[in-house]
């Protein structure tokens, strides 16, 4: 018994390790391709709400995620992939955004997402390992002076914009999110 849990916990670990960093796109050409997708999704935010501009200012990081897509029929689902920056800009790593949901729900959307992190704490907290917003996270939507008056919360603040399509749920409670540093892919 104890030799086949051994057994178990050495597998496990082993594919933990050589699936570390499938956060990350898997060829050069692809992130390229989120890379562009991202700053454009900056761009985009920065033009519809100047006033968000205080966070890249003064965030200790933060994560962008240019589309996720969402859908459910009682049971429901979302994956966004987006990348990860320090205080000053520069990209240390990759993210994969999950969520997982049962209740009511129809439809589907698709939508943007950026989390800034308050503090070095907060932004390691997130590198760390799995980070999981609480049941009752909420975000701010992305519109004209929107980010002027929104506040972090336990050092956390995520800006979603304006979802395409239809769906009778929206949140950010119960969202996953992964990190892989850059040096582990590049």
């Amino acid at each position: 018994m104890h030799s086949t849990i051994s057994t178990t916990l050495s597998i496990g670990l082993l594919v933990c390790t050589f699936t570390a960093c499938n956060t990350a796109p898997q060829t050069a050409s692809d992130r390229r391709v989120l890379d562009a997708d991202v700053h454009a999704f900056i761009v985009r935010l920065k033009e519809r709400d100047p006033s968000i501009a205080k966070y890249f200012d003064t965030a200790a990081g933060y994560v962008v995620y240019p589309s996720i897509s969402k859908g459910g029929l009682i049971i429901g689902g979302a994956f966004g992939r987006g990348e990860v920056f320090s205080k000053d800009g520069t990209r240390i790593g990759y993210s994969d955004l999950t969520q997982g949901s049962i209740g009511a729900q129809i439809g589907g959307q698709s939508f943007g997402e950026i989390i800034f992190f308050e503090t070095a704490e907060s932004l390691s907290h997130f590198k760390e390992g799995d980070f999981v917003f609480a049941a009752t996270a909420s975000a701010v939507a992305v519109s004209a002076g929107a980010a002027a008056e929104a506040k972090y919360d336990h050092g956390v603040i995520a800006f979603l914009t304006q979802p395409k399509g239809l769906m009778a749920e929206a949140s950010v409670g119960g969202q996953q999110l992964s990190y892989c540093s850059v040096a582990d892919v590049e």
